[in-house]
């Protein structure tokens, strides 16, 4: 049985994001990927922590009054599972440009990219859609449920 929801600061998910999706292109274009293991880094510590990577970029601009929060019922845990896999698949292509498989780290990393892209612009997280997959398939640990009348991933509201 799914426990209660909890107020969910959408602008703070969306906020890292578009940093995140920031990040990623200017390594791309610049091909700078040492910053990669950075960003993983700070998406693990942020899944660990229960909090968006950038929340300080969040916090900088609420206090410039250029975005509000936007706290919406909804279940926190597959947002956090979404970013520790996003951190992991840079974790994965960290190493894989250190072992000299750039290829394999571009295609990780444009993965991500693709997929915050989706939740961004698209309003569909997949991470959150296999968090709920996982709940419905029995998984231990993934014990939430999706909103009543929201497809599993949608952004509720």
């Amino acid at each position: 049985m799914s426990t209660p929801l909890k107020a969910v600061d959408h602008s703070a998910l969306q906020t890292s994001m578009a940093v995140r999706l920031g990040v990623l292109l200017a390594v791309f274009v610049t091909d700078q990927t040492w910053l990669i293991p950075i960003l993983a880094i700070l998406m693990l510590v942020g899944t660990a922590r229960g909090k968006p990577e950038f929340t300080f970029v969040y916090r900088a601009l609420r206090k410039a009054n250029w975005i509000r929060p936007e706290l919406i019922q909804d279940n926190p845990e597959p947002h956090r599972f979404a970013l520790g896999v996003g951190g992991a698949f840079l974790a994965g292509a960290t190493l894989a440009y250190g072992s000299g498989s750039p290829t394999v780290g571009w295609v990780l990393t444009w993965i991500v990219i693709a997929l915050v892209g989706l939740n961004l612009f698209g309003g569909f997280c997949v991470g959150c859609a296999v968090y709920y997959w996982l709940n419905r398939i029995g998984v231990p640990g993934f014990s939430k449920t999706p909103l009543p009348g929201i497809f599993p991933g949608r952004r509720p509201g």
